[in-house]
C-alpha cells in the first residue's frame, strides 16, 4: 500500500479512537464509531494490529466500564447503552479471536472483569455478545484461571452451563477447559454435577457438543473415578454416543470425540478394549490429518496420545500404514510448524517400542525428513525431530548398519547442542545418547566436534541438560580405547567429574557414576583413572555409597568398585577399603543392606564385587575373606544360596567357589 494511503488509514483510526475517548462525543456518535471499528477489524489481522498499536483496547474497555457503572446505578434498561455494550463486546471478542497479542491486550486492559458482570445483563442480546467475546478469550492459552473451589464461583459456573443461551453454556464449558488443572478441581466439578451437565450438552447444538467434548476430556483426564461416573450416565449411553461421534460429518467433532475416548482408554485400560474401536480411532485420525485447517494441525497430537507407550495400538497403527501415510505427508509438505511438529511426534511414538516400525521408517528414508527438520526455524519442530531420531536410533540393527553415521545427521545434531532453546538441547542430547553407542565415526565427529560442548552442558544449571549430557558422555566412553577415555577426562577434568558424583540431583549422580564405570571397564590399565589426583574420585565414590539410599546410584557405584576390584592386588585393596573402611560400625551394615536389598540389581552388583575381591589367585584373597567373615558378610551370603533371582544365585555360587578355594589355600 502507498505510504500516503497507509498514513490516511492511520489518521482515520486515530481520529476514531480520539472521538471514542472524548467525553464530549455524544453516545449516538460513539455507537456509530464502535460499529465502524467493528466492521473494519473483523476478518482483518492487519487492521486489528493497527488498532492495537494505537491503544484501541483500553478505550473500548473504558466504554464497557461506563455501561457496568450504569447497570449498578439502576440504568440497566437504557437501550442506547445496551447497543453500545453489544458493539464494544463484539470488538473485544474480535481482538481476542485467534490473535494472542489481542488477547494479551484485552486481559491487560481488564476487560474480563466487566464482561463477567455483563454476562448477567437482563438484555439477551448483550449477554449473547458478551458470551461470544468471553468464548474467544477462553479459547486462548492466555485466558485467566477461573477458581472453581470458591462456592460463589461454582454457582456462577453452573448458571452458565444451565443457561438456555447456547453461547453462554458453551462459555461455561470453555472456562472449564482452560481452568481445570488439578485433581481437586476435577472432584469439585464432579461433585457439583458438572459431569452430568456436560454429558447432557452432547445432545445439544454443534457448538455445545464440541465445547462439552473438550471439557469432558479435561475433567476426566487421569481420573478413573470421574470416568466411571461418566460411563454410567444414561446406563452407558454416553460412551456409545461418543463412539458414534467419531463418524460425525464435522471434522472437529470427530477429533474431539477421539480425544475424549482416548482419555477414557488411557485412564481406565479395562474400557474400550474392542479392537474395532481402536482401529476406528486410528483410521479416523488418519483421515483428519488431511484436513487443511486447525483440525489437521491437531490430529497428529491426538494420534500420539493414542499410541504413546502402547505396543498393541502401535501395531494396529502399523497395520493401518500410519508410518507410510505420515511420511507421505512429510514429502508433500511444506506445512505450518505446528502440524510438522505433530507429525514428527506421532512418528516418534510409532517408533518408540517396535522394531518393525523402525524398519519401516528406515525403508521409507525417514532420515531425509529429519535432516531438514533439525534446521527448522521452529524450536518445537527441531525438538520433535530429535525425539523421533532418538526413538529411531533405539534400533541396534540399524545402528550397527551405520545409518546414523551420515554427516547430514550428525553435524546438525552437534550444532543443536548450542541451540538457544533448552528443550531442543535436551531432545538433541537424548538422541545423541543413543547415536554415540558403537558409533564408528564418533572419534571424528563427536569426539572432535561434540565432546567440548557435552562437557560444557554437563555444567548446566538445568538439571535435565546435565543428566543428558553426562549420559551422552557415559555412552561415548562405552567400550572405547584408552586414548578416547583420556580425551574425555582431559576435557571433563577430575574435579568436575567428582563434583558431578556429589551433585544435588541423584539422577546426575547415577549417570556420573555410570560414566566412571565405563571409564574403568576394559583393559587392566583402565582402572588407573580413579587413582589420579590422590584418589579424589575414588574417595568420592566410597562416600557416596555410604551416604545415599537411591538404588540406581548404589548400583552404579557398586559396579565401579567391582570393576576396580577386578584389577591387581593394590586395586583390590583400594576397593576393599572403600567398601569396608576402618570405621566398621556403619559400613558393614551398609554392605549387608546391599545384599539384603529388595532390588535384585543391587544384590547382583554387590555379589559381583565380592567375587572379584575374593578371586582365588589373588595374594590377599585369604586376608580379605577373613575380614568379610568378621563383618558378617559370609553368613549373609549363605542365606542367599536360594535367592529368587537366578543371576544372584549364579554369582553367589561363583563367590562360594572363590571362598572355598581361598580357604583351601589358607589351610595349606
Amino acid at each position: 500500500m502507498p505510504s500516503s494511503a497507509s498514513s490516511s488509514r492511520q489518521n482515520h483510526a486515530e481520529q476514531l479512537i480520539a472521538r471514542l475517548n472524548s467525553v464530549e462525543t455524544p453516545p449516538e456518535s460513539k455507537l456509530q464509531d464502535l460499529r465502524n471499528m467493528k466492521n473494519q477489524i473483523i476478518g482483518s489481522r492487519t487492521k486489528k494490529l493497527d488498532y492495537l498499536s494505537l491503544g484501541a483496547v483500553p478505550c473500548i474497555v473504558s466504554i464497557l466500564s461506563i455501561v457496568v457503572a450504569s447497570m449498578h446505578s439502576g440504568g440497566g434498561g437504557d437501550e442506547l447503552l445496551e447497543l453500545i455494550a453489544i458493539q464494544a463486546a463484539a470488538i473485544i471478542g474480535s481482538f481476542a479471536c485467534r490473535l494472542e497479542s489481542g488477547v494479551e491486550a484485552v486481559l491487560e486492559a481488564g476487560a474480563c472483569a466487566f464482561l463477567m458482570i455483563l454476562i448477567t445483563h437482563q438484555n439477551e442480546k448483550v449477554v449473547d455478545a458478551v458470551a461470544r467475546s468471553l468464548k474467544w478469550i477462553y479459547q486462548s492459552k492466555l485466558a485467566p484461571k477461573f477458581y472453581f473451589l470458591e462456592e460463589k464461583n461454582m454457582e456462577f459456573l453452573l448458571s452458565l452451563l444451565n443457561s438456555k443461551n447456547e453461547n453462554v453454556s458453551c462459555l461455561g464449558a470453555n472456562i472449564i477447559t482452560r481452568s481445570c488443572q488439578t485433581r481437586m478441581e476435577q472432584q469439585a466439578l464432579s461433585g457439583a454435577g458438572v459431569i452430568t451437565k456436560l454429558a447432557s450438552l452432547l445432545d445439544g447444538s454443534l457448538s455445545q457438543r464440541e465445547a462439552s467434548l473438550e471439557s469432558l476430556s479435561v475433567v476426566m483426564k487421569k481420573n478413573p473415578e470421574i470416568i466411571t461416573k461418566f460411563l454410567g450416565y444414561q446406563n452407558g449411553g454416553a460412551v456409545n454416543f461418543l463412539t458414534e461421534l467419531i463418524k460425525d460429518k464435522h471434522p472437529r467433532t470427530r477429533l474431539l470425540a477421539c480425544a475424549c475416548l482416548i482419555v477414557i482408554r488411557n485412564s481406565c485400560t479395562t474400557y474400550l478394549q474392542d479392537s474395532r474401536i481402536k482401529t476406528g480411532l486410528v483410521q479416523t485420525l488418519l483421515e483428519l490429518l488431511e484436513d487443511p485447517d486447525q483440525v489437521g494441525d491437531d490430529a497428529p497430537f491426538v494420534l500420539s496420545s493414542l499410541i504413546a507407550d502402547k505396543e498393541d495400538l502401535q501395531m494396529i497403527a502399523f497395520e493401518c500404514q500410519v508410518i507410510e501415510k505420515l511420511c507421505n505427508y512429510l514429502e508433500a509438505g511444506p506445512f505450518q510448524a505446528k502440524r510438522l511438529q505433530g507429525i514428527f511426534l506421532a512418528l516418534a511414538d510409532m517408533c518408540s517400542e517396535l522394531e518393525c516400525c523402525r524398519d519401516r521408517a528406515f525403508s521409507l528414508e525417514a532420515l531425509i525428513y529429519i535432516k531438514d527438520a533439525l534446521k527448522h526455524d521452529s524450536a518445537d519442530v527441531r525438538t520433535a525431530a530429535c525425539i523421533f531420531l532418538r526413538n529411531l536410533s533405539r534400533s541396534v540393527k540399524n545402528m550397527s548398519a551405520g545409518h546414523f553415521t551420515n554427516a547430514n545427521i550428525t553435524s546438525p545434531m552437534v550444532q543443536l547442542l548450542c541451540d538457544s532453546c533448552p528443550s531442543v538441547q535436551i531432545a538433541a542430547l537424548g538422541a545423541i545418547c543413543n547415536m554415540v553407542i558403537d558409533f564408528t565415526a564418533r572419534e571424528s565427529i563427536f569426539m572432535q566436534g561434540g565432546l567440548k560442548q557435552l562437557v560444557q552442558l554437563s555444567k548446566s544449571m538445568v538439571s535435565a541438560i546435565r543428566v543428558n549430557a553426562i549420559w551422552a558422555l557415559r555412552n561415548l566412553a562405552f567400550l572405547v580405547n584408552n586414548r578416547c577415555k583420556e580425551e574425555i577426562l582431559l576435557e571433563l577434568t577430575m574435579p568436575t567429574l567428582t563434583s558431578l558424583i556429589c551433585d544435588p540431583e541423584t539422577s546426575v549422580q547415577e549417570q556420573a557414576l555410570a560414566l566412571v564405570r565405563n571409564l574403568v571397564d576394559g583393559p587392566s590399565d583402565s582402572v588407573k583413572y580413579v587413582f589420579d589426583e590422590a584418589g579424589l574420585l575414588l574417595d568420592a565414590i566410597g562416600k557416596k555409597l555410604h551416604s545415599t539410599v537411591k538404588i540406581e546410584v548404589l548400583i552404579q557405584g557398586m559396579y565401579v568398585l567391582s570393576n576396580i576390584a577386578s584389577g591387581n592386588e593394590i586395586e583390590k585393596e583400594a576397593a576393599m577399603n572403600q567398601l569396608f573402611p576402618q570405621c566398621w560400625n556403619n559400613t558393614q551394615t551398609s554392605f549387608i543392606k546391599f545384599l539384603q536389598s529388595t532390588d535384585s540389581r543391587l544384590r547382583i552388583a554387590a555379589v559381583w564385587a565380592l567375587v572379584n575381591l575374593t578371586f582365588p589367585n589373588s595374594p590377599g584373597a585369604c586376608r580379605r575373606v577373613i575380614k568379610l567373615l568378621n563383618a558378617g558378610i559370609i553368613s549373609q551370603l549363605k542365606t542367599m544360596v536360594n535367592d529368587p533371582c537366578l543371576d544372584v544365585k549364579t554369582k553367589n555360587d561363583k563367590r562360594e567357589m572363590c571362598l572355598n578355594l581361598s580357604t583351601q589355600t589358607t589351610t595349606k
